[in-house]
């Protein structure tokens, strides 16, 4: 069996709520991943009467195709997807099977009336926790709209075709053929990538809000969950729905829950919030605020959202390096999410830059998939914890560098190595690899502060005990402010400060 008695169990569950017959279209051949695919197929074929499974000629093999009777919609898995694209199929048969997508009325008429050809392909790992998100918002593109196809493609079973396009990060998407867009989007940012955006009603026309959260991670969810709870005009101001969390894979600290992912994670503080009337503004930025009768806060596109209070948790992102060849080799052979891009670099020699615990953690899980990694520290000695050094270096195929200056990534198409500075000989060294993954830490989202808002040396902004800023009726929580630890308990502890704060100083204001 490919799957377990109790996935089996739920899955069965699941195909009850089938409403119409779908046909499995299969292509495959004698090879391994063809047997195991249809070895799938027929375990999921035989949980219902619903599902009939033919062969038939596909573009690649092996792969299958999701089908209603008498009409292909265009849903294509090139390979087995299992992992983390698990979901994605059985989300295609339920809605392939009559089940309507869980997607705003506008957004379904929207893709309805797209005119013209699109035919789409996602190249993902299995391991990628990001890549999900596309395949289902393309899925349900193609199960709404006769015109849309999509495929699935497992960047390990079809390496070659990986190869040939120069494909170094998941997941990535071409559309007719052509190079369309690398890295996580919603449905929302494919259609505007479309030029198929609909207008939202004016955010210049919005009633003034009592608390104004900018952030949809820990921090802001948790601001604005309690914001509304004392009954307060909340919104929210996000330009991802979720944050950091979405680029998190296992999350193992979050008290009374042994171990969930961030995209899940990120999905649970959706519901919650829709339990309250809070206003979430998604796909928006903040680019600057001022305080004239009420806080003003301006947005990148040009509108102005007015509040009595605010609420900055902006989080922060990864780090980069800032040495030549960094942004030009990005996708290219520079990464930041080992379990995304991991799988891309098997048999090859890759190097970690960063000697915390996260970049540990990324040397130990790539040294199952590649040849070799080099682990590049800056200082002298490694900081991550003791557990996962002694896991380090019981690996074979691992080499650590520590006090060396990363000065250059170097090639020409693509990346092929790094050039570094040993900093006790000053001795400038280079070694070659295909992939570098960078995990030296995060910086505050807080630029669009300068000038309004009292910051320390590295960009956090300063907060007192209640988390107020130096702006009166500006609070700020989470990764963006100088919080020592940055765990997603404490931001979101540090939002519900942030709340009760503004709840309080809107009393005595």
């Amino acid at each position: 069996m490919f799957l377990d008695a109790e996935i089996m169990q739920q899955l069965e569950q699941y195909l009850t709520l089938l409403e119409n017959d779908i046909v499995i279209k299969v292509n495959a051949g004698n090879d391994k991943v063809s047997v195991d695919m249809v070895g799938l197929i027929d375990e999921i074929a035989k949980l219902t009467p619903k599902i009939h499974v033919e062969k038939a000629e596909l573009d690649r093999t092996p792969s299958f195709s999701v089908n209603r009777p008498n009409e292909d919609t265009g849903i294509v898995f090139a390979g087995i997807p299992l992992g983390h694209e698990f979901n994605s199929l059985v989300l295609a048969l339920l809605q392939v099977g009559g089940r309507a997508p869980k997607v705003d009325e506008a957004l379904i008429n929207q893709i309805k009336g797209i005119k013209g050809e699109y035919h789409f392909e996602t190249y993902v790992s299995l391991s990628c926790h990001n890549c999900p998100d596309v395949v289902q918002a393309l899925n349900i593109m193609s199960v709404l709209n006769p015109n849309i196809t999509h495929t699935m493609i497992d960047g390990a079973v079809f390496r070659e075709e990986v190869e040939s396009k120069g494909i170094m990060a998941v997941p990535t998407i071409y559309l007719n053929g052509n190079f369309f867009e690398s890295g996580r989007l919603t449905l929302e940012e494919i259609l505007a990538k479309l030029g198929q955006a609909t207008e939202s009603p004016s955010i210049n026309e919005k009633e003034p809000f009592d608390v104004l959260v900018i952030g949809g991670g820990p921090a802001g969810v948790s601001s604005a969950i309690y914001a509304a709870r004392k009954g307060l005009r909340t919104g929210i101001i996000a330009e991802r729905f979720g944050g950091q969390i979405l680029d998190t894979l296992g999350i193992e600290n979050f008290i009374s829950v042994p171990y969930t992912e961030g995209p899940k994670l990120a999905e649970n503080f959706k519901e919650h919030v829709k339990r309250y009337d809070i206003d979430v503004m998604e796909r928006q930025r903040a680019k600057s605020i001022r305080r004239n009768e009420l806080l003003e806060v301006e947005l990148e596109k040009g509108a102005v959202v007015k509040s009595k209070t605010v609420i900055i948790a902006t989080g922060a992102r990864w780090r980069n390096v800032n040495v030549p060849g960094e942004k030009e080799f990005k996708n290219k052979g520079v990464a930041y999410c080992p379990h995304c891009d991991g799988p891309l670099f098997a048999g090859k020699d890759v190097a970690v830059i960063g000697g915390g615990n996260s970049g540990i953690e990324a040397a130990i899980d790539l040294a199952g998939i590649v040849r070799h990694v080099t682990v590049l520290e800056f200082l002298p000695q490694l900081k991550a914890d003791k557990v996962l050094q002694e896991r380090l270096y019981r690996l074979p195929n691992v080499t650590v560098l520590t006090n060396v200056q990363t000065k250059e990534f170097t090639g020409k198409e693509k990346l092929d190595g790094i050039t570094y500075i040993e900093r006790d000989t000053n001795q400038e060294k280079h070694i070659e690899v295909q992939g570098v993954f960078v995990q030296i830490g995060l910086v505050p989202n807080t630029e669009w502060l300068e000038g309004t808002i009292e910051r320390n040396a590295m960009g956090e902004i300063i907060v007192n005990e209640k988390n107020e800023t130096s702006m009166p009726g500006v609070f700020a929580a989470g990764d963006c402010t100088n919080s020592p630890y940055k765990q997603i308990v404490i931001a979101m502890g540090s939002g519900a400060t942030a709340a009760l704060s503004a709840f309080d100083y809107l009393i005595r204001n």
